[in-house]
């Protein structure tokens, strides 16, 4: 699925930060095209879901609670 979002791109001394406006991720490059493909890779990583590699145990446990 694509999804398009909206990167602002900004100076900060050496390097180029580029960050998204609708969620908070941001990421860095020695050049704005760098900045932009780490910040569309950040986002990837972002909106991908997570996978457990080992299967949790759960279990329900009982509680106390004074009013």
């Amino acid at each position: 699925m694509k999804r398009t979002v909206t990167a602002s791109i900004s100076r900060d001394g050496d390097w180029y930060v580029a960050q998204c406006l609708e969620v908070d991720v941001a990421s860095q490059g020695q050049h704005p095209e760098e900045a932009l493909a780490n910040l569309r890779e950040a986002l990837e990583l972002h909106f991908t879901p997570p996978v457990a590699t080992i299967v949790p145990r759960l279990r329900a446990i009982n509680i106390e609670i004074d009013p």
